[in-house]
């Protein structure tokens, strides 16, 4: 929710606009910050009421670079740009600008927004390992099967004379009290 209504915004404007006090006394009037009196004039005046209204949008990537050539050929701040293009936020311009600057016309293409998958799908092999024959398998690969199982059959060896000696060490443990 917006934190300022359109007749709030509005009735900020009309004040602004009969011209008796600067966007500073207007502000503190209205308790509003003199950068959003300027930001809320600029917009009434290039769009009407429709630019004070609350507006969600995305853009796209040649709308972003339209938008700065534009601001670079007329040699416009980012506050008259937004203002221009609707636009309500001038600082989303900086960030479009950084991007273009170091990625070029890829970089402004809108990103994917919400959660990513939590689990990604396993890649799916031709031919599952253990199906392949081990005539087709290389010495080196056999080998390296070899060294994998024998340290998979000695890590369960150790675990199991780990867990057999447990209830041995318990009952040691209860005798000497």
């Amino acid at each position: 929710m917006s934190k300022h209504s359109l007749a709030f915004k509005l009735s900020v404007v009309e004040f602004y606009e009969k011209g008796e006090r600067s966007c500073r006394e207007v502000g503190a009037h209205f308790g509003v910050d003199h950068g959003t009196v300027l930001k809320w004039v600029a917009s009434y005046e290039a769009h009407g009421a429709a630019g004070l209204a609350k507006k969600f949008s995305r853009y796209d990537a040649a709308f972003k670079l339209s938008v700065l050539q534009r601001m670079w050929e007329d040699g416009l701040s980012y506050r008259q740009t937004a203002a221009l293009f609707d636009i309500r936020n001038k600082s989303c311009l900086a960030d479009w600008e950084r991007c273009y600057k170091t990625g070029g016309i890829d970089a402004l293409t809108p990103s994917c927004r919400g959660r990513l998958r939590s689990m990604r799908a396993p890649p799916i092999s031709k031919q599952p390992q253990a199906l392949q024959s081990d005539e087709a398998k290389s010495r080196e690969e056999l080998l390296a099967e070899l060294n994998s199982l024998r340290m998979e059959n000695a890590y369960l060896k150790k675990l199991e004379a780990l867990t057999r000696e447990q209830p041995a060490l318990k009952k040691r443990k209860s005798s000497k009290r």
